[in-house]
């Protein structure tokens, strides 16, 4: 059959090496999977079927340094999830029988008890045999805290094929952003990351697990591993079975392009993925060893796993190149690795293992995407901001108490100390045009008078957060002073009593303490912890920008948007309305697959939004490099226009994604979750709390006074602004 693309010129910059103990582990696992009843009667595989895709291989690859016990432990791994997708695929995604996969996989978490005593049901198919078989074999060598994230992990693995299948139902290709998102849980690539953990004997301290470096790390892993193989599996997935999980499709879909061009596209990510990586695991764990105190054997354990992670980027590529079951016509013979490459000729050396002798490790086009991301010329002239026809379905209606939220918040501004202490972020001119409570107004319109001050207090106190960073630590950048500040402001919002805080030294400070006071008091214990959790993600990710403003770097896509949720406070903001429900919804519809990607969509929208109306403020006026125009236009290395309009075709799906889930997915969470009347009104209501607050901060955007030329060339308390005038700013001098 003819390839439906030429592979694309990989970057792989850490070479492939071969497991010793290959041939240990394909002849256990032949015996193993015979056991576990998944070879012939099973109606999924044959003995050949096992022979050909060669599990065995691949984790001889992915994993070159386990012991032979350890590779067998995790070949039978693969064997089972491979076989699990398979399986799954047959009964379930072929037939589009999505009760009984329901029912199917709630089963499978009864095989993952944390305590082995507590049992097992007893399976009735392969995969649940297989699944009792190695979690048994599995989780005695490791911790519980290693345990509960497997699970975790695995669990998404399984569940997240219901949304595979409820897209196939639907004849629906996800966007970019929520393809990256769900492919990262049904592809499994975080679950090889915990086997990483475990084949290594290298287990992530459990202090640091959730951190972002780490978060980081095994996402840029994830997308990395996901984004390869959706480029091998094409044919496969795309022609031969009806998906449209598969990334080349995805960006085929989105950008009305070639497939050569999308697999071109794909290929660009994966690089910038891999990169990711590389700079998180140079410049962000160092720090985070020694803010956590992490001692010799943690770090020690870290730095294994990322090399572990490592290996398996390499050996899975090098596997992709050689397994049957996938589209490899023109790699392993294109890239001369099946003879062991130019190298590898010349030296005389050929068979299994012989490839890691081509040292092609990069692509000339990778490392040109790499420089670009450390080129941007700051303070160019970009114009007025382009604004497109915004796509948004919902109405705004206005607080009634708006006037008097206008007066009581900027006397509350003035009160904090925010217009006259240095260095003069704002003056009294900037907060009235500004105008929060007009956001806050759209975003909250049926709240009583003291509520929306509060709200409208909020929204300014996170914006001149987010103004102050820049002017007191990135002129000088001073990331020492601001990661203090940072610590110093959690203090300001304490769980046990909100009133009990320390003396406060500046505006920031005693904005904070204030708004935590009112805020957080009637609050149970629980959503203070949840809502103060928001709060503090937000100011570290301003934490994050300065870290990227230092290096002069405009952040890759992914990256980006997924910080961009943090810097633009949507969760912060969003917790407000998620409080208000907080009594009748359970917890469960929060923790469900279909509400966070609703979140996130209307997340995305808005952040997106806001980077279209302040790209002149950013780019012209601040010198910024995190602006969601500008990272597309260095990604694909494109015009202002062409950046413009990617954002607004990503704006317009991930609003078309949010309406979907509302119509299509939020009804079955609701039955799987059996809700009564009152559940599905109160979040029937948390919906139109959202649709509210996107409305509202559009409302907002076109009305405030923050973003309009003639206000940009007029800076705080008489600073010159505006073309010709960066060199009397600091910051201007040192970034060139």
């Amino acid at each position: 059959m003819t390839q439906p693309f030429r592979l694309p010129a990989f970057y792989t910059p850490y070479p492939a090496r071969l497991n010793p103990h290959l041939e240990a582990a394909r002849a256990h696992t032949r015996r193993w999977a015979r056991d576990m009843g998944m070879l012939e009667g099973s109606g999924i595989w044959t003995s050949d079927d096992l022979e050909a895709h060669d599990y065995a291989l691949l984790c001889s690859y992915t994993h070159p340094d386990a012991s032979a016990e350890d590779l067998c432990l995790v070949t039978d791994w693969y064997v089972w999830v491979f076989f699990f997708d398979d399986h799954f695929l047959e009964l379930f995604k072929r037939t589009q029988d999505r009760p009984g996969g329901k029912r199917y996989l709630d089963r499978l978490p009864a095989f993952m008890p944390m305590d082995l005593a507590a049992g097992m049901p007893e399976p009735t198919n392969p995969v649940e045999a297989g699944l009792a078989d190695l979690w048994t074999r599995t989780v005695p060598a490791m911790s519980p805290a290693w345990r509960g994230r497997f699970a975790e992990s695995t669990e998404h693995l399984l569940n997240e094929s219901l949304w595979e299948l409820s897209n196939i139902n639907a004849g629906r290709i996800p966007n970019p952003v929520e393809y990256i998102e769900m492919r990262r849980k049904v592809g499994g690539a975080p679950w090889s990351a915990g086997l990483v953990e475990f084949a290594a004997h290298a287990e992530v301290p459990a202090v640091i697990a959730a951190e972002r470096p780490l978060r980081v790390l095994r996402d840029t892993f994830s997308d990395g591993v996901h984004l390869r193989n959706d480029l091998f599996s094409y044919q496969r997935e795309v022609e031969e079975e009806g998906e449209f999980s598969n990334g080349v499709l995805v960006l085929e879909t989105f950008f009305g392009c070639t497939t050569q061009d999308a697999a071109e596209a794909v290929n660009d990510l994966l690089t910038a993925r891999l990169q990711q990586f590389e700079h998180t695991a140079l410049t962000e764990l160092p720090t985070l060893f020694a803010e956590r105190g992490i001692g010799p054997d943690g770090i020690a354990d870290v730095l294994a796993y990322v090399k572990g992670l490592q290996d398996w980027q390499s050996g899975g590529h090098e596997w992709h190149l050689r397994s049957s079951r996938y589209m490899n016509d023109g790699g392993a013979a294109a890239e001369g690795r099946g003879g062991g490459g130019r190298v590898g000729a010349l030296l005389g050396l050929s068979g299994l293992g012989a490839g890691t002798a081509d040292i092609r490790f990069t692509t000339r086009r990778a490392e040109t995407a790499r420089a670009r991301r450390f080129q941007h010329v700051p303070f160019r002239r970009v114009g007025p901001s382009r604004l497109p026809d915004f796509e948004m379905p919902f109405t705004t209606r206005l607080n009634p108490h708006l006037p008097a939220a206008r007066r009581h918040t900027v006397a509350w501004g003035r009160a904090m100390g925010m217009l006259d202490e240095p260095p003069g972020v704002w003056d009294e001119r900037k907060l009235d045009g500004y105008d929060f409570p007009l956001c806050a107004a759209g975003i909250h319109p049926d709240a009583a008078a003291e509520d929306l001050d509060v709200s409208s207090q909020w929204l300014t106190w996170g914006t001149y957060g987010d103004d102050y960073y820049p002017v007191v630590f990135g002129r000088t950048r001073d990331l020492a002073g601001a990661r203090l500040c940072t610590e110093r402001l959690s203090a300001y919002t304490p769980l046990d009593d909100p009133g009990t805080t320390p003396p406060p030294v500046n505006a920031l400070e005693r904005g904070l303490a204030d708004l935590w006071r009112r805020t957080a008091g009637p609050m149970t214990l629980e959503h203070r912890r949840v809502f103060r959790t928001t709060i503090e993600e937000m100011t570290a990710s301003w934490l994050w920008e300065l870290d990227n403003m230092a290096l002069h770097r405009v952040p890759e896509p992914v990256d980006y948007l997924e910080m961009r949720r943090r810097t633009f406070g949507a969760d912060f903001t969003m917790s407000l309305c998620r409080l208000r429900r907080g009594r009748t919804l359970p917890p469960e519809v929060y923790a469900s697959g279909p509400l966070i990607s609703l979140e996130r969509a209307a997340s995305d929208y808005a952040g997106l939004m806001n980077d279209v109306f302040s790209y002149q403020k950013e780019i012209e006026f601040e010198g910024e490099t995190h602006n969601g125009i500008l990272v597309v236009q260095n990604f694909f290395d494109c015009d202002y226009p062409t950046g413009l309009a990617i954002i607004d075709d990503l704006m317009k799906s991930r609003m078309r994604q949010f309406q979907h889930i509302v119509a299509h997915e939020l009804p079955v969470v609701c039955a799987d979750l059996g809700l009564d009347d009152q559940a599905r009104a109160a979040l029937d209501a948390y919906v139109t709390d959202l649709e509210n607050w996107l409305a509202g901060i559009l409302t907002w955007h076109r009305g405030c006074r923050r973003y309009r030329e003639e206000d940009l060339r007029h800076g705080p308390l008489g600073t010159p602004s505006g073309l010709g005038t960066s060199a009397v700013r600091p910051w201007a001098r040192q970034t060139g």
